[in-house]
């Protein structure tokens, strides 16, 4: 009988390129999702795409309530558990999304170690490596780092991965199964919207196309293509050496303005994208009245770099080229009508 996976926020960007993967491997799929439509979206363009939608499930899950995820785990071998609270706008409240992220995670891994699955792999973010005090202006990241949740600058998002990472890891050495479990830890995540439901990494493109970024901050982000993520999280669920790992998905680091660099060089016609760096006392003057400057603050000037050999020897998988990642973004995003200029 074909092994049972369950992925978690089926419809979105990340999981929709996994979900892809599983079912060209045969694998039968259940998957969460809160917003009926864009799951429907997903099992339309799976179809098109000649893949065997038959062997897709959907069910309706809340990462808040414990309702449905005993049947969602029901029978599965393995979890991707990528489900994870992302508003576009920063919450009001710093720990606003700490709750359903972290009791969301321990609901899924709770009810998945009961039922026997093998492995859970768990997206968690970068943005749980990076937000440490007292970097320079380059910082190496490594599998041990870790964002303090102490530090009062950390933004409500970077600090829900955080905190719902740290609990997950918790528990589960608790429970004394650790090699049961494997963490993803994705950069700037870039590539082919392939679904039309791209995150928040492609929604930077969209507003540089539209002039919204008359300038760039001066930020710096490892890149990872959707394609090399998924497979990273495919291998994690594979390979008995990842077990007890966090894997950072991430590749080459670019500065916001080489992303437009890239993208500019690509679309000569795109009159409005930003051309230089923005000096760093405007982003912190404007930090006082907009929230969403306020999150990137802590991070004007640092070079962030990873060290992700070790995710390359225990995947092999080779991040391609960060400009690659890019364009490929921006393409599918004119294709999906998104882009226009």
């Amino acid at each position: 009988m074909t092994e049972q996976v369950l992925v978690t926020g089926v419809s979105g960007f990340i999981a929709s390129h996994v979900t892809e993967r599983l079912l060209r491997q045969g694998r039968r799929v259940r998957g969460t999702f809160r917003n009926r439509a864009k799951a429907d979206r997903l099992v339309e363009k799976l179809a098109s795409k000649n893949l065997q939608t038959d062997n897709l499930e959907l069910m309706e899950a809340d990462l808040a309530e414990d309702k449905a995820w005993q049947d969602a785990v029901r029978d599965c071998s393995y979890i991707y558990h990528i489900a994870s609270p992302f508003p576009l706008d920063p919450p009001l409240h710093r720990e606003a999304l700490v709750p359903e992220a972290r009791e969301g995670a321990l609901r899924v891994i709770k009810y998945g170690l009961e039922a026997g699955v093998q492995r859970i792999v768990m997206t968690s973010s970068i943005a749980a490596m990076l937000g440490q005090p007292g970097r320079g202006a380059h910082k190496m990241i490594g599998e041990q780092d870790w964002s303090d949740p102490n530090w009062k600058p950390l933004g409500g998002y970077a600090l829900s991965k955080t905190q719902a990472e740290r609990a997950a890891w918790d528990y589960v050495r608790s429970q004394g199964a650790e090699d049961k479990f494997v963490t993803v830890n994705p950069g700037l995540v870039f590539g082919p919207d392939t679904y039309d439901n791209g995150g928040a990494s492609l929604a930077l493109i969209k507003l540089m196309f539209r002039g919204e970024f008359p300038m760039t901050p001066k930020l710096a982000y490892p890149v990872i293509d959707v394609r090399d993520c998924a497979a990273i999280h495919i291998k994690a669920m594979a390979m008995p050496e990842t077990g007890g790992r966090r894997l950072i998905a991430a590749g080459q680091t670019l500065w916001m303005q080489e992303i437009a660099n890239i993208l500019r060089t690509a679309y000569p016609t795109a009159k409005k994208l930003p051309r230089r760096d923005m000096p760093d006392f405007l982003p912190r003057f404007m930090a006082f009245f907009d929230d969403r400057i306020k999150m990137i603050k802590p991070y004007l000037g640092i070079f962030h770099e990873v060290d992700n050999a070790y995710v390359s020897s225990l995947t092999h998988v080779l991040p391609r080229p960060a400009a690659e990642a890019v364009l490929a973004a921006a393409d599918s995003l004119m294709v999906n009508g998104k882009i226009k200029f």
